[in-house]
């Protein structure tokens, strides 16, 4: 149900404004970037940690920005293997990051 309320009203909108819709979500460079631009960061300067190849690593990887894959969520040790792209750490959890 919920998914047939947002397209009606995605189309309900489209309608009204005259204009297509523009889809921002993860995997987004350029909600990588504007969000880097409203942190006041650089990408050298950020790193995007995650738990799924398919959103968050990717996300990370298309933004310059380094990825933490962490194996506390959906992702196993085998999960990267299977992908073309690589995190550039990989950790058993969040709790294995160290602040500096």
């Amino acid at each position: 149900m919920l998914l047939y309320t947002k397209k009606i009203t995605i189309v309900w909108l489209k309608h009204n404004s005259g204009k297509n819709a523009y889809f921002c979500g993860k995997p987004n460079a350029l909600m990588m970037r504007t969000g880097l631009q409203l942190l006041g960061c650089h990408s050298e300067e950020a790193v995007i940690i995650g738990d799924n190849m398919n959103t968050d690593i990717i996300a990370g990887t298309e933004s310059g920005v380094d990825t933490v894959l962490v194996l506390s969520g959906v992702s196993d040790i085998d999960t990267p293997k299977t992908y073309a792209y690589q995190p550039t750490v990989i950790l058993e959890g969040v709790g294995c990051i160290a602040m500096e």
